[in-house]
């Protein structure tokens, strides 16, 4: 079951799916010049969904900073978002106390991480999906990540595995970096997407179901 969230103070926008007895959420944040209808973080989420995860796909700007170019690249700011969305969730849905996830893509990357460094400990982030990210813009939030993370760049797309690598050096936590191999910035080439996905629902699996079974 699908729903539409208005998350405050903003009113930000969002999709949240929920299937029954679902332990565990992931919250996407996406990159520059997209929002909650995202078609690659829509079906990432749709294959969460199928494995019991709730998702929550939403807008991290108002319409009014959207006309901001400036305002795509404020991962700090959109970081806040990703955590007024916890708080959200946790106070008035169903997810209350269960384990969240950040997947971010893009420079939503940064701002998942910069959230998840940010995080206080009942805010209960308890793992990052990267997918084609720009973890560089986390900057020095890179270190104060607890939040196991896993990190996936195309094969095809030397800048960002150049990044990717540099961050994956900084982080201190359980970490992984899986190189795609035939994938471009965008994984659009067949199944592609698909296997992040699969890296995505798996890393969720261990991370965030492990925490919801105690």
């Amino acid at each position: 079951m699908e729903t539409t969230l208005y998350i405050p103070p903003l009113g930000l926008a969002g999709q949240f799916g929920a299937p029954a007895g679902f332990a565990a959420v992931g919250i996407f944040a996406h990159g520059t010049s997209s929002g909650r209808t995202s078609p690659r973080n829509v079906r990432v989420a749709a294959r969460l969904r199928e494995a019991g995860f709730a998702t929550l796909l939403m807008d991290l700007l108002t319409e009014g900073e959207k006309a901001d170019p400036a305002n795509q690249f404020d991962v700090h700011r959109q970081s806040e978002r990703l955590l007024l969305a916890v708080r959200h969730l946790r106070a008035a849905t169903a997810v209350e106390r269960k384990p969240i996830g950040f997947f971010g893509a893009g420079s939503g990357a940064a701002s998942a991480l910069i959230a998840a460094g940010r995080a206080a400990e009942h805010d209960g982030i308890g793992a990052v999906v990267c997918r084609g990210g720009r973890p560089d813009l986390a900057e020095e939030w890179l270190n104060a990540v607890a939040a196991p993370t896993l990190l996936v760049v195309g094969g095809k797309d030397a800048p960002a595995l150049d990044l990717n690598n540099d961050a994956f050096a900084r982080l201190h936590c359980t970490k992984a970096l899986e190189v795609v191999p035939g994938a471009g910035r965008l994984f659009e080439e067949t199944g592609k997407l698909d296997q992040v996905a699969d890296s995505a629902r798996s890393w969720f699996t261990t991370h965030l179901l492990k925490a919801a079974n105690g």
